[in-house]
């Protein structure tokens, strides 16, 4: 029986290839990989020449049990994704989960992680953080997820491509409120690195203006108000009603309140007309 091996790679510049990485490369069998033309890219530049089987999103059933097949029958087999650590929010969770399930032993070859790296220069908490990916791009799923994340006191690590950057943030200042502190994390390791520090909205503020380029890791501040700090929604929508009446529109007093109350602007109007 073979090997499985899990072997992280560079997350931009090729240059953050480990030695062990390069060593299990050359030994295994073949190599699965997420995307076969981007990973010849990473081979051809360390001269090495491996067999490479597709495995992604879109593989069956059936594509992944030939492969658990040949480690079965001897050969050891390492997975890579196009950058980073396979089997993460990633199609080789499979692999690993069948292999679990046939007694093959699976091995880390640990590399570069994004999630890590743009924690780490977040300028945030860093004490505790969780990884949520890729939000749902369904409007209703993506609320019921944010709900459950409207009281975690830990980063919130998302990934988000930019074609649908402004409308996520947009989502995040209205679910989190604008002042809620976030680090975007763009083209981490590569030329363009870039990594901006500022309020939620001030995010969706300078986007507006600026066009999103290249692949983002938004690192979001917790919840930092504490219990003995927090208004009530009534207390709130008190504010709200007051600001009105001195002639403020509501969509403004909404916003405006929602600043200094934690609440999102979208649940304060809500409040507001149901009143």
């Amino acid at each position: 029986m073979g090997i499985f091996y899990v072997i992280g790679t560079p997350i931009g510049n090729l240059d953050d290839i480990t030695i062990r990485q390069l060593d299990t490369l050359k030994s295994v069998d073949f190599i699965c990989a997420e995307d076969t033309r981007v990973t010849l890219k990473l081979l051809n530049r360390y001269e090495i020449k491996k067999s490479l089987v597709s495995f992604h999103e879109h593989s069956s059933r059936a594509d992944a049990q030939r492969i658990i097949d040949r480690i079965l029958n001897g050969e050891n087999c390492g997975i890579v994704t196009d950058a980073g650590m396979p089997c993460i929010s990633d199609p080789g969770e499979v692999l690993v989960k069948m292999c679990a399930e046939n007694n093959i032993e699976v091995k880390v070859v640990p590399g570069a992680s994004a999630v890590v790296s743009a924690v780490a220069v977040s300028g945030l908490d860093t004490r505790r953080f969780m990884f949520e990916g890729f939000l749902p791009v369904n409007k209703k799923e993506r609320s019921e997820r944010l709900e459950l994340l409207k009281d975690e006191t830990g980063l919130m690590v998302f990934y988000e491509a930019p074609h649908k950057l402004k409308n996520t943030l947009s989502c995040l200042a209205d679910f989190f409120g604008e002042e809620r502190k976030i680090s975007l994390c763009r083209e981490l390791t590569k030329i363009h690195e870039e990594v901006l520090r500022m309020t939620l909205g001030e995010a969706v503020e300078y986007y507006n203006s600026t066009e999103p380029r290249g692949e983002f890791v938004l690192v979001l501040e917790g919840k930092t108000r504490s219990t003995d700090d927090k208004i009530t929604l009534e207390q709130a929508l008190e504010q709200v009603k007051r600001l009105v009446e001195m002639g403020e529109k509501p969509t403004d007093a909404c916003k405006a309140v929602a600043k200094e109350s934690g609440f999102r602007k979208g649940e304060l109007y809500s409040a507001f007309c149901n009143d």
